[in-house]
């Protein structure tokens, strides 16, 4: 398990990330640019759907890590024992 300080750090990095993202679709949903930069990322009208896949994927990613800050589990186990009658 990662320290609080790498994972507020990773928390930050992805919310940063996040506002880009929402900043981008925002500004492709107005008509204000045919293109958009975000990184190293070029995007245009044609990849709307996968930026709006990479927003939905930061705010699970970003709900985890919270998760993880506030000491709870990220994912939860489910165990299954096979019976022979």
């Amino acid at each position: 398990m990662a320290s609080r300080t790498v994972i507020k750090s990773r928390l930050d990095f992805r919310r940063k990330a996040l506002e880009q993202a929402q900043a981008a679709y925002l500004a492709l949903l107005s008509g204000q640019v045919k293109s958009y930069a975000v990184g190293s990322r070029n995007l245009t009208r044609l990849d709307l759907p996968q930026l709006e896949e990479t927003i939905a994927k930061l705010e699970k990613e970003i709900d985890g890590l919270e998760e993880e800050l506030r000491g709870g589990k990220r994912r939860k186990a489910v165990g299954a024992i096979p019976r022979d009658w």
